[in-house]
């Protein structure tokens, strides 16, 4: 069910008339829908003990693109706005983000409905051209998804191996579902060994989207970030966070061939088995400064 927030969205349109808080290029109506992210069962441990656990939640949510149904995403929830409109920027539905009217959620119906302020264009065409991916937790990109990547310059990383160990270990308190409940992948933007922000989903590609989507809203750089997931760094994954702007993927898992080759083809730093105190650089070593005494083969 959408949450009552008809106040925050008219603070929202009556902050563009105040003169102490900068000018928004345009008024964009967002609700904030919410749903629990886990819910308690019961199970039975190796003991044959009854005991008290969470599962994740799963449930469908279609995107709608003025009033076109675009695709359907299982999902945790837990950002849903965000997540379509990360989606539909990253498949190329649309590429301003002046063009946006609203998103509206209604968990009663599974929806989350964007409104452009005009038609957009070869919505057909784009949807007649899908390829099936890997990817869990929608597994479909269109044809307009690889396009552009030569145009994609992105800057040369700096990076420190001492800031890289930091980071993993801030990262670990911030995968609050998985701890609870499991059966999620989580996705972070990071900055030196900062967590700028973090999101759990049922299927990585979510998480990747939810960012993508909270970035282009804030019309936030991505070229002094990191952007770190639990999940394999596929050719999709790839292309997602090159299209963000940034320049270094971080994976607890490890690199697919295709993804591997298309890092090496945008100037993408890819580190991945990333745990604790190893890793493994498969693109970019050189923009790493090894600053810690490691013993070979650790």
């Amino acid at each position: 069910m959408i949450s009552d927030n008809s106040s925050n969205i008219a603070q929202q349109m009556q902050s563009n008339d105040n003169p102490s808080q900068p000018k928004r290029a345009f008024t964009f109506v967002k609700t904030q829908a919410e749903v629990p992210l886990t819910i308690a069962v019961k199970a039975v441990d190796e003991s044959g003990e009854v005991i008290d656990k969470h599962v994740a939640c799963e449930r469908p949510l279609t995107v709608y693109l003025n009033w076109r149904p675009i695709v359907t995403l299982m999902t945790l929830g837990a950002k849903p706005e965000s997540l379509a409109l990360g989606y539909l920027k990253n498949q190329g539905f649309i590429s301003d983000v002046s063009q946006l009217d609203s998103v509206i959620v209604d968990w009663d119906v599974n929806s989350a409905a964007v409104l452009t302020r005009e038609q957009t264009a070869d919505i057909e065409q784009k949807l007649s051209e899908k390829t099936v991916t890997s990817g869990c937790g929608q597994g479909t990109v269109y044809g307009s998804f690889m396009q552009d990547l030569d145009d994609i310059q992105l800057p040369i990383p700096s990076l420190k191996q001492s800031t890289l160990y930091s980071l993993l270990k801030n990262i670990n308190e911030y995968n609050d579902t998985y701890k609870n409940a499991g059966a999620v992948h989580g996705c972070g933007v990071c900055e030196n060994d900062q967590i700028l922000a973090f999101v759990e989903d049922v299927g990585r590609h979510n998480a990747v989207d939810t960012l993508a989507g909270d970035m282009w809203l804030a019309q936030d750089r991505g070229d002094n970030k990191i952007f770190y997931t639990t999940g394999r760094l596929t050719s999709e994954m790839v292309i997602k966070v090159a299209k963000m702007g940034i320049p270094v993927l971080l994976s607890r898992s490890g690199v697919t061939q295709m993804g591997l080759e298309l890092a090496q083809q945008l100037g993408i730093t890819i580190i991945a088995r990333a745990k604790g105190r190893h890793f493994l650089i498969y693109h970019g070593s050189e923009n790493l400064e090894f600053d810690v005494n490691t013993p070979s083969g650790n």
